[in-house]
């Protein structure tokens, strides 16, 4: 690995730890993990046993845990991070397996071109 992509990990890492460890906190169950690609998150279990993953989109600062808009939320503030998650989880996840979000940059970028 080198060393922007170590510390990006580092980052990730850091910031799943500490939502982790508030989540834990507050009686909601989470656990670190690592994905078989490397990629580092959080399984979160909502109020009737249904696991979702939380991961960490560095370049937009968002934890997220699906592909909607309602299923992320700014890993800047931790705090009120962890209050959106716990909320999410206590509600409880949707039924349709976790979405992964992915953006295409070229169709952001044609949207500002002239």
């Amino acid at each position: 690995m080198n060393g922007l992509k170590e510390r990006q990990r580092a980052c990730q890492e850091a910031l799943l730890a500490a939502l982790r460890n508030e989540l834990v906190e507050r009686n909601v169950p989470a656990g670190f993990l690592n994905e078989d690609d490397g990629r580092p998150g959080v399984e979160v279990l909502d109020a009737t046993g249904r696991r979702r993953r939380v991961y960490v989109h560095l370049p937009f600062r968002w934890f997220y845990w699906g592909d909607r808009p309602d299923e992320r939320t700014s890993c800047v503030q931790l705090i009120a991070a962890v209050e959106r998650v716990e909320q999410a989880a206590r509600q409880g996840w949707r039924y349709e397996p976790q979405g992964e979000l992915s953006f295409n940059l070229n169709k952001i970028a044609d949207a500002y071109r002239l």
